[in-house]
């Protein structure tokens, strides 16, 4: 699946050489479409949030607080608002007193939950194998 990805990288980035025929490297994030888009997720709260919310059918702004123990307002509302520029993350506004706001997950969020669920097990696996590794080279 990795060499899958890299090719697509490589071949996308190719392209995007071809046309500009510059000297930029072929990472650079304006050149890289790919890489703007992942790059969404290697920040530490947006995954969880999708998987949280994918697991639940609407949730408010208070539950996936609670849901997030360690996660501040500010945080969880600017990745809320990102997710939801991304088009991942849905948000509903009731005209009710006090206003009633619910998160849901897309139709293009649910299509990335397989994946997500895909690395989560990874990481369960690997758990283990990962702090080993961790705690070796802390010595």
């Amino acid at each position: 699946m990795f060499d899958t990805y890299r090719k697509v990288i490589i071949t996308v980035n190719q392209n995007i050489m071809n046309k500009n025929n510059s000297n930029k490297s072929k990472w650079s994030p304006e050149d890289c479409p790919i890489r703007g888009i992942l790059d969404r997720f290697g920040d530490k709260w947006s995954i969880l949030i999708i998987l949280i919310l994918g697991e639940n059918e609407k949730m408010r702004f208070s539950e996936l607080n609670k849901e997030i123990s360690d996660i501040s307002q500010k945080m969880l509302t600017v990745t809320l608002r990102t997710l939801e520029a991304d088009g991942l993350v849905k948000r509903t506004i009731y005209p009710e007193v006090p206003p009633r706001v619910e998160y849901e997950v897309t139709v293009l969020g649910k299509s990335l939950l397989p994946h997500i669920s895909g690395l989560s097990q990874w990481a369960v696996k690997n758990e283990v194998a990962i702090k080993k590794s961790r705690a070796a080279f802390q010595q």
